[in-house]
């Protein structure tokens, strides 16, 4: 009699979970503290994107340029330094150096087996790892996103960053053309000017976070502008090069016929999910535009959970790490249904750009919209000189709640939550101008805000 586990019960769990990211991991945990026997997949580093090219290191290397420009805004308070060198080092801290060592160890010490390797889809219950052959009753796929990296002309002929380069850079660039105005397209841009570079933004559509209230990214233009950012939107990159005149640069050449020169590119034209050589098709998983199609539960099909960016329902951590709950509850047989009503999301450049809910592009009929400037709050003065930003709220005038919000403004990451909850509740708008805010604060605007919401929507003499 052999006291050796064989290969295939090794092999067999209760679930695997292939990518290791923020959905992978909050999944697994989930699992795993139910007690059932969880396997999680990672070809590249544990702990996925987030931690180490994106939310942690950009915001650790905004922070200085923030703090620097803080110091021109608050009277008495002279500009300081930035030491470059001493900001490379916390950023590496900040990474873990690359190194996700710790965090495989923490997840092994939970009692997750960490296999390093590519996962595939073989069939319904079955995982293939680099070879090896694994089994389990579920399977979750939080394989995440790559960069989507433009058909622009002659690209393959020359050097580019993605965020991972540009959060991973040693040296700051002379020069940078940063292409596309979205949310990473943003912070690279303002972080990389703040560090020195001489930045040119570029963006394809009429403003900039343009699948937010045309107001945020008119201002934003301006105010990235005034810090000495050429910003250039309904701009059309046609090809790319390397300078003629100087083997050290780029040239981009514009539908207009403008050649924009820069020693460096960075491409932050928005992420693809990955979902190349997973076996989808041969498991019965739908992949459409944006993802993997889920439903409220996560599930892509029998025995098949998506979750995070991988899905494109929202492409953040604290969506990825929500979706991973919902799809643990969904297999250990609870009652679960993703909401995404009140998803939080947010810019963290200078100043902040925070909007939950639903914020239309442009005034929509049906809908009330409600603005408030950030000079009309007495925080605004007492926090810093000449700060510009403002809030707004949308409101259903029939059934009479918030439906969404924007802010532009220091910490707007912090205030906007109250609006999240808000949304989230479907609290009516009579009790949200019935509120006392905290003077003098932000938040007071939202009170405001309701009051005038409110009064729009209510009989007359009420």
């Amino acid at each position: 009699m052999s006291l050796v586990s064989s290969p295939e019960d090794l092999d067999r769990y209760d679930a695997i979970v292939i990518g290791a990211g923020p959905g992978g991991r909050a999944a697994a945990k989930a699992l795993v503290k139910a007690g059932r026997r969880v396997a999680m997949v990672e070809s590249e580093l544990v702990g996925g994107e987030c931690p180490y090219w994106a939310c942690i290191p950009s915001k650790a290397l905004l922070r200085p340029g923030e703090a620097r420009a803080a110091d021109r805004r608050v009277a008495g308070l002279q500009a300081g330094r930035i030491a470059w060198p001493e900001v490379v080092d916390y950023r590496d801290y900040m990474n873990s150096g690359l190194d996700d060592s710790g965090k495989v160890a923490a997840a092994q010490e939970m009692g997750i087996e960490v296999l390093r390797g590519r996962g595939r889809i073989q069939a319904r219950g079955r995982v293939s790892v680099d070879g090896r052959e694994l089994h389990a009753q579920s399977i979750v796929i939080a394989t995440g996103t790559t960069p989507a990296i433009p058909p622009l002309h002659g690209l393959d002929g020359v050097s580019y960053w993605t965020n991972r380069q540009a959060t991973s850079l040693r040296e700051v660039p002379a020069s940078t053309i940063v292409l596309g105005g979205g949310p990473v397209g943003v912070e690279l841009a303002q972080m990389l000017r703040r560090f020195g570079s001489q930045v040119t933004l570029l963006h394809s559509e009429r403003w900039l976070l343009d699948r937010e209230h045309r107001s945020i990214g008119t201002l934003l233009a301006e105010l990235l502008e005034g810090e000495g950012i050429k910003v250039a939107t309904d701009a059309q990159a046609v090809s790319v090069a390397a300078s003629q005149e100087n083997s050290e640069q780029v040239s981009l050449r514009m539908a207009d016929g403008e050649e924009v020169l820069a020693q460096r590119l960075v491409i932050a034209t928005g992420r693809q999910p990955r979902v190349a050589d997973l076996g989808l098709q041969e498991a019965g998983v739908q992949v459409g535009e944006r993802g993997i199609e889920v439903d409220e539960r996560c599930r892509a099909a029998e025995g098949i959970w998506a979750v995070g960016d991988v899905t494109g329902v929202a492409p953040f951590t604290h969506v990825a790490s929500y979706q991973g709950r919902v799809a643990a509850a969904d297999i250990l047989g609870e009652q679960a249904c993703a909401d995404y009503r009140a998803i939080p999301r947010v810019v963290f450049g200078d100043p902040e750009v925070a909007c939950v809910g639903l914020v239309p592009a442009e005034d929509h009929e049906g809908l009330l919209i409600a603005q408030a400037d950030l000079s009309e709050s007495d925080r605004t003065e007492t926090y810093g000189c000449g700060l510009r930003g403002h809030l707004g709220l949308v409101a259903d005038p029939k059934r009479r709640i918030l439906l969404g919000a924007w802010s532009i403004g220091p910490l707007s990451s912090e205030w906007i939550h109250q609006a999240a909850l808000a949304v989230k509740a479907q609290i009516p708008l009579a009790v949200l101008a019935d509120s006392v805010m905290q003077f003098p604060t932000f938040s007071e605007l939202f009170g405001t805000l309701a009051r005038e919401l409110h009064s729009q929507t209510s009989p007359p003499g009420v």
